[in-house]
């Protein structure tokens, strides 16, 4: 996995901030989707037997990858499928290049795909003369903002519909000033019906891959993947190691909290099997690596290879939702994004764009221990020497201070009296990146130490 940005998250994070009607409307859009889905996990009495399940299997197949990904090749060839490796972002790209370039294709239709965005595929096929459609409607947008993803799952979430109708007029030629959603759907709708019907090959990404039927699960709403494929005679699926599945019972498990977990859907509208190419027509499966093992060598890491790619710990992290997708270092943002990219980050800033909360890790339906896996590579940064500069220098003596009882005790009686009796605004330097767009809490009356003692005594 690549990373080249340098830009810090915090300094990121602050153009986003400077909006801040934006940063209001951004965070209450995907709290609405957390909200989701808390009613549709409270519908099922078994969710949390659900997510205990998904955990368990998930792990299961990790730690029995090398097996189910022999067998899904197997199988997959014996459906009449060709499989393909590939190591890394590299060779993603080049196999699939060649896959269409053998079939002098000129135009492929995609649908979403963040495999295919962490390979940066597109621009990589686009400078060797192959057009890329993004079918899937958030994508679209943002492929002709020419922008990445900011979100996993709603892709253009950072954008108001009144932009999407400045820019759908600039490019589809749809009415000035329109920002009707039903009417600027139809648009794209018809805008991309065009693209399928002259498109020369499809790809898409693979939710899960089933090792004991050689087929691909691919879920989406719209049923742009299920229009892609069916349409050009060569199909092409681009899939982590980490989507195998062992068998279709473990697949319906995942299948009855992957949409309720991202909005709050029993299902998906269309969660479709891909077993064998059609008729006259060829299916190709990649199979990328791409850093993946070298995840799996750390036991706390791995289990970021559970991930389902649902989006729920970005709906309800409390940094994302009010820093926005393009402040993190990856291509993928929010919680997950930092534990699966923090070790490419070149700025060594994302694993501190997280409280530790755990409302991640609380929402995840597989399980994932996110904040354990944040704090991980924190301290994987601090033990080669990566923190981001200033912690460097003040976190040791932090370190000192909170060692020292009477000198903890004595800074904490002056924070408590300076938030009581000085203004704030002279205060939130203080507070650094995260102070500068948050009120400071009011100064408690005595330490906890205090209070604990005088209504211990009390009892």
């Amino acid at each position: 996995m690549t990373q080249t940005q340098t830009k810090t998250h915090a300094y990121k994070a602050d153009i986003f901030c400077q909006d801040e009607s934006r940063v209001d409307w951004h965070s209450k859009a995907l709290w609405t989707l957390r909200e989701k889905r808390d009613r549709a996990a409270k519908q099922l009495p078994e969710w949390e037997q659900l997510r205990t399940l998904g955990s368990q299997i998930k792990l299961h197949t990790l730690s029995n990858l090398g097996q189910y990904l022999e067998t899904f090749e197997a199988n997959c060839l014996a459906n009449g499928i060709q499989v393909h490796w590939a190591k890394d972002a590299t060779e993603h790209n080049q196999i699939a290049y060649d896959i269409l370039s053998r079939h002098k294709v000129k135009k492929l239709v995609k649908s979403k795909s963040m495999l295919t965005e962490e390979c940066h595929m597109n621009p990589y096929l686009e400078q060797r003369g192959i057009e890329v459609i993004d079918t899937d409607l958030g994508e679209r947008i943002i492929q002709l903002a020419k922008q990445p993803p900011s979100h996993i799952v709603v892709p253009a979430i950072h954008m108001k519909k009144e932009e999407v109708g400045e820019l759908f007029h600039e490019k589809i030629n749809t009415q000035a000033g329109a920002s009707d959603p039903t009417y600027l759907t139809r648009a794209a709708r018809a805008h991309l019906r065009e693209q399928f019907l002259s498109a020369d090959a499809a790809m898409t990404g693979v939710n899960m891959a089933v090792a004991d039927q050689g087929a691909v699960i691919v879920c989406t709403n719209e049923g742009n993947a299920d229009m892609g494929a069916n349409l050009p005679g060569v199909q092409i699926h681009s899939m982590g190691i980490d989507k195998l599945v062992p068998d279709m019972d473990s697949a319906a498990v995942i299948l009855r909290t992957l949409a309720r977990n991202a909005t709050g859907q029993p299902i998906t509208t269309y969660s479709s099997v891909y077993k064998a190419p059609k008729s006259g027509g060829e299916m190709h499966v990649i199979i990328v690596d791409n850093g993946r093992s070298d995840m799996l060598q750390d036991n706390i890491l791995a289990e970021s290879l559970k991930c389902i790619r649902c989006g729920g710990c970005l709906n309800t992290c409390p940094v994302y939702r009010r820093s926005g997708g393009f402040s993190y270092n990856y291509t993928i943002p929010g919680p997950i994004g930092i534990a699966v990219g923090a070790s490419d980050d070149d700025s060594n800033s994302i694993p501190w764009a997280c409280t530790l909360c755990g409302s991640c890790s609380y929402v995840c339906p597989t399980k994932v221990p996110l904040d354990k896996i944040i704090a991980r590579h924190r301290r994987l940064k601090a033990e080669q020497g990566q923190l981001p500069y200033g912690k460097r220098h003040y976190m040791p003596l932090v370190g000192k201070l909170m060692a020292n009882e009477t000198a903890l005790n004595c800074s904490m009686s002056i924070a408590r009296t300076s938030l009581k009796i000085l203004p704030h605004s002279l205060l939130k330097p203080f507070a650094g990146a995260w102070g500068k767009y948050r009120e400071l809490p009011a100064g408690a009356d005595s330490s906890f130490e205090a209070w604990f003692k005088r209504n211990r005594e009390q009892k």
